[in-house]
């Protein structure tokens, strides 16, 4: 059995919805005991976004297609960007085709390991990308050796066999993985997205369970209706005109709706238009579209309507200060900056330096792709500068920056929020790009981040015994010390800073105005050379954040 578009599809559903049903032992698997296991989130988030795709695709190399604009635009974290950009590999392997056997498969697992490849500047043994080549490398020489027959389904089950077998070796390949007695998060997840493909090929697709482990309903409360600022959700397919069939040939009417609203989806195929747009003006998004073909599809509602209904009840006008920031912005000036972060204190320390947009997240909240391309084209700016201020978040960056295409994107690749703060300190507005790129890299390199945060869970890691609840001293993301209560073990991480002569503390959202004052008078007293300031940085889950220079 050859794959069509709809098995495609298919497998690629059933896949997300195994990710999504097994996303918290995935997630339970990080090596850190520290609050940010969510690999196991960030790939169902990733492949879930075949969900926004048409079922009804009948050619592979369409599906195909569509599923990795929609997959990779949905990517979050490192393992989800990596698994986006796989799908992307398998897409370009089935480009043109009607349909894929089993060589056209093995050959989108090449083609999808080394687009996955190739965006790890240094790829671990041990990791997703392992469980992946090794997966791609039997097939391939199972195929050429003709070492099995079957169909479609036999091939798959002998490529998941192979993972299994790959992703079970991850701890010999990475010791830490040995220590803690756990296999790689992000090749299970792999693992796990195969099962559920495999599931769909025997008739047996995975479907979503109904869960009883969620903290509870969205409160849809927590808006007012007319904080939505274009009302209108509207979507459409066109089939293009004989003079606008090939790639790339309706780029007017892309910058056309981006004009017209935001949340933009905007995919441009050989033979089709796929747009998704909240406007205001739903009449004039048809009639552009018009021009360039005829409507295929054509779904328009009236999120205010549907969040009333749910409501039942209206709400307050937004403020136009709010509605005019959620529009697309034409540059006005040369050099912008997209920030990460969480914390209204961190958020406004941003501010302060001159970031333009904050994407809220971090740990265990880790933006997507559009995410990331929403914010840079909210920033009125020819040059936007990105700040990921996660390493868990810049493969992400990376990938946003490649799908914008009418701004320069320059992604400084900062770890932390005292990365990121550096990076803005060191920015000159009126230097040149070079210029400041080196900057920016250079002032990254002389800051160390210091933060504190608790375990998760039981654990041993170097030797050390770490029990659930216990406060962990990070430094640069390292574990440094282990503590019973928020202050030794701020007191321990502060003997690592004799040698800083500036220090920034961030205080949490739990560290009360007295706490903060006793951990102040503490480090004044250790550090009397160094210039302390503290700042109620009001972010979740980390206890302290601290930049020291």
């Amino acid at each position: 059995m050859a794959l069509n578009g709809h098995d495609l599809y298919g497998m690629l559903l059933s896949g997300a919805n195994a990710l999504d049903n097994s996303k918290v032992a995935i997630n339970n698997l990080n090596v850190f005991p520290v609050p940010d296991g969510d690999t196991g989130i960030n790939m169902s988030l990733t492949l879930g976004g075949i969900r926004s795709v048409e079922s009804d695709i009948g050619s592979v190399g369409d599906m195909a297609k569509q599923a990795a604009s929609m997959i990779l635009r949905s990517a979050r974290g490192n393992s989800g960007a990596i698994l986006s950009l796989f799908v992307r590999g398998m897409a370009k392997a089935f480009k043109g085709l009607e349909e894929a056997k089993r060589e056209d498969i093995v050959r989108g697992f090449r083609m999808g390991v080394d687009e996955a490849y190739k965006a790890v500047m240094k790829p671990a043994e041990g990791t997703i990308l392992t469980v992946m080549r090794r997966s791609a490398e039997e097939a391939e020489a199972a195929i050429a050796e003709d070492r099995f027959a079957g169909d479609t389904e036999g091939l798959l089950s002998f490529i998941l066999e192979v993972a299994d077998k790959a992703l079970a070796e991850t701890p010999e390949q990475l010791p830490i993985l040995k220590e803690v007695g756990v296999v790689d998060a992000g090749g299970y997840g792999f693992v796990v997205a195969l099962e559920g493909m495999l599931a769909y090929l025997k008739g047996t697709p995975i479907k979503l369970l109904e869960r009883n482990d969620q903290v509870g309903e969205a409160d849809f409360a927590g808006f007012d209706t007319e904080d939505i600022t274009f009302p209108y959700c509207t979507e459409c397919i066109v089939d293009k005109k004989e003079e606008y069939l090939g790639e790339g040939t309706a780029t007017e009417l892309h910058e056309y709706i981006c004009g017209l609203g935001d949340s933009v989806v905007f995919v441009d195929d050989e033979s089709m238009i796929k747009l998704h747009v909240h406007t205001d003006h739903p009449g004039l998004v048809m009639e552009k579209a018009l021009e360039f073909g005829a409507l295929a599809t054509l779904k328009v509602e009236n999120m205010k309507n549907q969040h009333s209904a749910i409501l039942g009840e209206s709400k307050k006008k937004k403020s136009a200060d709010a509605e005019k920031a959620t529009k697309r912005a034409l540059p006005v000036k040369r050099y912008g900056f997209v920030s990460v972060c969480m914390g209204v204190g961190i958020r406004d320390t941003f501010h302060d330096l001159g970031v333009d947009n904050i994407i809220f997240g971090g740990q265990t909240m880790n933006p997507s792709t559009q995410d990331i391309i929403d914010g840079v084209n909210k920033t009125p700016a020819e040059i936007v500068f990105v700040l990921p201020n996660n390493k868990n978040i810049c493969l992400v960056a990376n990938q946003a920056a490649k799908l914008v295409k009418d701004k320069k994107v320059v992604v400084i690749e900062t770890k932390s929020v005292p990365q990121g703060i550096s990076a803005m300190i060191a920015f000159n507005p009126d230097g040149e790009l070079e210029t400041n790129v080196e900057d920016m890299k250079t002032a990254i390199a002389s800051v160390t981040s210091f933060s504190i945060t608790h375990a998760v869970r039981n654990t041993t890691i170097e030797g050390n015994k770490i029990n659930n609840g216990q406060m962990l001293g990070l430094m640069n993301g390292n574990i440094e010390c282990i503590a019973d209560s928020t202050e030794s073990c701020l007191e321990k991480l502060t003997d690592k800073m004799t040698e800083a002569s500036y220090i920034t503390v961030f205080c949490g959202s739990e560290i009360l105005p007295e706490q903060a004052e006793k951990a102040e008078i503490m480090m004044r007293k250790k550090l009397t050379n160094a210039e302390i300031c503290f700042i109620a940085g009001g972010q979740p889950l980390y206890s302290y954040v601290i930049s020291a220079e």
